[in-house]
């Protein structure tokens, strides 16, 4: 059975897109801990982070390193937190969270409850980082 992420990446699910290529996608986190969170995945449906193939790895790495450079000037952050944890969801997938305190990181904290209008600012601010 396909992963939401896969349904995302396919367009049964909609997303707000932050930043595409022919393998990876990034958009906003629809429950987020910080405006901006952003995950990044491989288009390709792997379960775990690290079974992707090493080049893949890398590049997806790569990718996350470009959204994240336009996400710290877009949120206006101290930094941008990276995190993986990878039960929530069976598809590898990465956390770029805008923080300015260790605390911003915190999992078990209440995720934003932010309007549709609110999220497609967001992730228009970082797309013009890009």
């Amino acid at each position: 059975m396909a992963s939401i992420f896969s349904k995302i990446v396919d367009g049964t699910i909609p997303a707000y897109k932050v930043a595409e290529d022919d393998r990876f996608l990034a958009f906003l986190d629809i429950n987020p801990l910080m405006e901006g969170h952003t995950l990044v995945i491989p288009k390709q449906e792997t379960d775990y982070l690290f079974d992707l193939d090493a080049d893949l790895y890398a590049d997806l790495q790569k990718f996350a390193y470009k959204v994240a450079q336009a996400i710290k000037p877009a949120m206006n952050c101290k930094r941008v937190g990276v995190c993986v944890i990878g039960f929530e969801v069976p598809h590898a997938h990465i956390h770029l969270i805008p923080i300015n305190q260790m605390h911003d990181m915190n999992f078990s904290n209440p995720k934003l409850k932010l309007k549709p209008e609110e999220f497609e600012a967001i992730a228009e601010k970082i797309r013009k980082e890009l």
